[in-house]
């Protein structure tokens, strides 16, 4: 049975839909629309770009992807009880661009005034079936959409239970607050105050500062030499004093030492104690410019070289660099598709299907397509809609017969011809 009711993509959506899933964007669905059909059921036409009579026009409530048909979106809108006095036997989507994206017809109900007698809230919802219903979105104005009794209820329920699972939460946890120090082995911040015992009490009450120093009050002040050596014997006290090798070495020991009227003259193995320094090679070579010297620091061949800190900032002559390096002109170009700049393959976008695209870097678009074409008038849909305008095009009829153009729009031609054939077109636009 041929369905009575249903909702279709306008050739307008149709093509933006289109446009969408290439791009990877989406079509930002923000208003619905009703209408009366000029008084009868109307039948869906993809080329509508507006409804038969429409009654009213307001933002969308919500919508959402159907929970059993993963290609089909439903648009939900609320109309209040104060509007009303028509028939609704029209429905239509409407972007932000206000342009309208399906249309769909409906079982005729009137919605009445108050002043009527009686009034009522009326939700009204349109199922409509997409190719990718990541490409379409919902873009509202929460300051005047309206919302369902189930949409309240249902968040109620959701905050409800979200809190119970919270308080849950925090009556089982051993230390809901955690925020704070915990009861045990606590760790304090900040300057906390306690208050201060009586001198002479011995119970585990904290001791406050205003304790201790009572406490102190008349004692010999501690410093850093009688904290080391309290409680130290006489082998610690020699150790910290330094005496260790003057009571322990023998006179033997001592013949051994540098002295320091020699500067180092006593060494006895000289080459040794460079080792021992760290010092290399050229520790015992003479300053010069010839082999077998190390330069000195106004040496020409330091003070010419380049400080490699400076990233080549410090060339004398960039422009006879680039030549010895073999540089073209191009080298000083930056990579874009401004005036003056080199292209990368980024900028040429293009698709590799029977019906396709590519996007020049200046700017201009190149579409190829095939349609099967029959006499009299044949409406074809470029690939993807031109950003801008369309400027020419080409066809090559699979005939004889010739094939011209009449309407154009940045999204479809209009072609002409006199018999049925396959024919393929180029397109270029802007």
């Amino acid at each position: 049975m041929t369905a009575k009711y249903y909702a279709i993509l306008t050739n307008q959506g149709a093509a933006k839909l289109a446009a969408a899933t290439a791009l990877g964007t989406q079509i930002h669905i923000t208003q619905m629309a009703v209408g009366d059909g000029n008084g009868s059921l109307p039948t869906p036409d993809a080329t509508q770009t507006q409804l038969l009579n429409q009654k009213r026009i307001g933002a969308v409530n919500t919508l959402t992807v159907d929970a059993a048909n993963a290609n089909q979106i439903i648009a939900e809108q609320v109309i209040p009880e104060n509007e009303g006095g028509y028939w609704i036997r029209e429905m239509g989507l409407f972007d932000d661009d206000g342009v309208l994206i399906a249309i769909a017809n409906c079982p005729e109900t009137y919605k009445p005034l108050l002043q009527e007698g009686s009034g009522r809230t009326q939700t009204i919802r349109m199922a409509l079936i997409v190719s990718s219903t990541a490409a379409v979105t919902l873009k509202i104005d929460p300051s005047v959409v309206l919302a369902t009794r189930k949409y309240v209820d249902d968040k109620v329920i959701e905050v409800k239970a979200y809190s119970d699972e919270l308080m849950k939460q925090h009556v089982a946890a051993s230390n809901p607050h955690a925020q704070y120090a915990p009861i045990a082995n606590p760790t304090f911040t900040g300057t906390p105050k306690a208050p201060t015992a009586a001198i002479g009490d011995n119970t585990t009450q904290l001791a406050t500062t205003a304790f201790v120093q009572s406490g102190l009050s008349g004692k010999q002040p501690l410093d850093a030499t009688l904290s080391d050596l309290s409680g130290k014997n006489v082998a610690s006290l020699i150790q910290y004093l330094g005496l260790t090798d003057v009571i322990h070495r023998s006179d033997d020991w001592y013949s051994r030492a540098l002295q320091n009227i020699f500067n180092l003259a006593d060494l006895t193995d000289k080459a040794g104690a460079r080792g021992n320094l760290g010092l290399g090679d050229s520790a015992t070579k003479n300053i010069g410019n010839t082999a077998n010297t190390v330069a000195a620091g106004n040496d020409s061949r330091l003070v010419n070289a380049m400080n490699k800190l400076a990233n080549l900032s410090d060339l004398t002559d960039k422009a006879g660099a680039r030549s010895n390096l073999g540089l073209g002109s191009a080298s000083q170009r930056d990579i874009g598709t401004g005036l003056g700049q080199v292209p990368d393959m980024s900028a040429w976008s293009t698709s590799s299907s029977l019906n396709g695209y590519m996007v020049l870097p200046n700017g201009i678009y190149v579409q190829w397509y095939t349609a099967d074409l029959t006499s009299g008038m044949n409406v074809i849909n470029f690939p993807i809609p031109f950003p801008n305008f369309f400027l020419a095009d080409a066809a090559m009829p699979g005939t004889s017969n010739p094939v011209w153009g009449n309407n154009v729009t940045r999204t479809a031609r209009t072609y002409q011809t006199n018999s049925t054939h396959r024919a393929c077109f180029i397109a270029f636009g802007l």
